[in-house]
């Protein structure tokens, strides 16, 4: 049983079991809409029209949710392909590069990390953003070309960095941390970390290629 748990199609083998319940309660229901008469077939009327969809509504969401927060995820839009590849630039200047290449966010969940306002309602934030990407990527014209919605916040690098000892011992980072801390200058500004995805200049660039 815990082999079968630490499987990961598990979860949705689950879902669709959910989902299957919940349609033959349903399916019962309306071949014997007598049953509902008896308050125990009221009982189960409520169950089958209520719990059990809601049941699998939310674990389904749950499970969604998560699987947003994956790179592959992001990256499944034909779209996102070119900051896919900026991944994998053989630049240890290039900061997305870097810090996917030699694990200093999850590469399986790169995106999700770096691009997640880590105020309260960040979560909350990136998901419906996520949303809205997805939506217009079917339905819509995705922008062009691609750029934030706003300005890439400090804290989301101090999220990480700050208090690291490499950081804070940097005289550069020290002599403008207030800076940096009240936003007043840009951990991406010219001149400082601005080797983001620069998608523009993949053709000149070169690749790095994980071992097999």
């Amino acid at each position: 049983m815990k082999l079968a748990l630490l499987n990961p199609q598990t979860p949705l083998v689950l879902l669709y079991g959910l989902l299957a319940l919940a349609l033959a309660a349903a399916l019962v229901l309306v071949l014997k809409p007598a049953l509902t008469r008896s308050r125990d077939g009221k009982i189960f009327a409520f169950g089958a029209l209520f719990l059990l969809p809601l049941l699998a509504f939310g674990f389904g969401g749950s499970q969604q949710l998560t699987r947003s927060e994956q790179t592959r995820f992001c990256l499944a839009c034909h779209t996102m392909a070119p900051w896919g590849k900026s991944l994998y630039i053989a630049d240890e200047h290039h900061i997305p590069a870097v810090h996917f290449q030699n694990h200093l966010v999850p590469p399986d969940a790169a995106c999700y990390t770096c691009h997640t306002d880590y105020g309260q309602f960040g979560t909350l934030d990136a998901k419906m953003q996520g949303l809205h990407h997805v939506w217009v990527e079917y339905f819509g014209t995705p922008m062009n070309p691609i750029h934030l919605y706003q300005p890439f916040k400090n804290q989301t690098c101090l999220h990480c960095h700050a208090g690291a000892r490499s950081f804070e011992d940097d005289p550069t980072h020290s002599a403008m941390m207030s800076l940096l801390v009240s936003g007043q200058l840009s951990c991406v500004s010219s001149g400082c970390h601005d080797m983001v995805h620069d998608v523009s200049q993949l053709s000149q660039q070169k690749f790095w290629s994980p071992k097999p």
